[in-house]
């Protein structure tokens, strides 16, 4: 039996790779970095070392909070663009 139609799943991806990407460009920005990080807790892990696992948590939870940050100064910037540009009054039945 032959499908007629594609997969959903083959239609769906492109649009909210489309979509998406650009919304979470802080954050793709912000993974290097992360990992980074996330390698050396590994690394330090494995050495014992519980001084160094702290600072290493402390700077990732930093990274987080700055890429949070960013996030929402998208999204505050968005709207403030789109509070502009809805119009305030209404028509009447009467126009």
């Amino acid at each position: 039996m032959t499908r007629i139609r594609p997969r959903t799943g083959s239609l769906l991806r492109p649009l909210l790779a489309a979509l998406l990407l650009p919304v979470l460009l802080p954050v793709q920005l912000g993974m290097p970095f992360f990992h980074h990080r996330m390698g050396r807790v590994r690394a330090a892990r494995a050495a014992g070392d519980r001084g160094a696992i702290s600072i290493e948590l402390a700077l990732a939870v930093i990274v987080l909070v700055a890429i949070a940050g960013g996030v929402l100064a998208a999204v505050t910037a968005l709207a403030s663009k789109a509070k502009n540009k809805v119009p305030t009054d209404l028509p009447t039945a009467a126009q």
